[in-house]
């Protein structure tokens, strides 16, 4: 039986971490760090640099490995993320079985948490539901939503108000809360810069709790241009881009 740590390593800072994070990384002999194209190189970088802070025990290592990218997603976006995750599980699995013994503990690092728009624990059902022997933890980091906040030193919910985690795709779909705040993850597509920005204010932050961070905010109709050109010019700058806003209805 192999064991896999699924830990979440927060949205940037190395003190981020959780004690329990550090914990799992001093439990698993073998660290696997995935390679996302050189544009993302600061992004394995890091990784590096926090096994490299906080392992104590000696005998530890890293196994590089190569995502797959992911197809365009056309009509069928359902389709397409569960092709990629079938290949990334597949190539996971050879992975683990070629770098890891039997009775071994591995480790993969997540960004933010596991458990918020990360695809890392199904991808180890997967690998379990092929027949692998695998038990498999998960260690819970702080997301890119809660440094979002911490940065703009706002709460993210009003009192007794809800608050909708939600994507910049179904953003463009219309899913905006009528009552409460919303949070939008993964909007490569610009969304807050095509809805109706009426009565609307926008805490928006990038590359949040590295050297790099970016912090905008202020009623949407007046900062969304902004926002815009400074997140082109960002991503022309580094050749990627990781951002998250929460978009916040004012009282009338």
């Amino acid at each position: 039986m192999r064991t896999i740590l699924i830990i979440g390593i927060g949205a940037g800072d190395p003190d981020y971490l959780t004690v329990q994070a550090i914990g799992a990384l001093n439990r698993a002999g073998v660290l696997f760090i995935p390679d996302k194209g050189e544009e993302k190189a600061d992004l394995r970088r890091l990784r590096t640099e926090i096994c490299e802070r906080y392992i104590e025990k000696p005998g530890w290592r890293t196994v590089g490995f190569e995502m797959p990218r992911r197809a365009e997603a056309g009509d069928d976006y359902l389709g397409t993320v569960d092709d990629w995750h079938a290949r990334i599980a597949a190539g996971y699995a050879a992975l683990v079985e070629r770098e890891l013994p039997d009775g071994g503990c591995g480790a993969f690092l997540v960004w933010g948490d596991p458990a918020l728009y990360d695809s890392m624990i199904r991808i180890v059902e997967r690998i379990a539901a092929g027949g692998m022997a695998l038990e498999w933890q998960v260690v819970p980091g702080i997301t890119a939503v809660q440094a979002l906040a911490a940065r703009h030193r706002v709460p993210l919910n009003r009192i007794g108000e809800p608050v909708l985690v939600t994507t910049g795709r179904r953003l463009a779909e219309g899913d905006m809360a009528r009552d409460g705040d919303v949070v939008v993850m993964l909007d490569g597509g610009q969304a807050f810069a095509r809805i109706d920005p009426t009565g609307l204010d926008i805490y928006w932050g990038a590359y949040l709790g590295t050297p790099d961070e970016i912090l905008i905010s202020g009623p949407l109709a007046e900062v969304r241009d902004r926002i815009a050109e400074t997140r082109r010019r960002a991503r022309e700058a580094k050749g990627w881009i990781m951002d998250t806003y929460l978009l916040r209805r004012r009282a009338p």
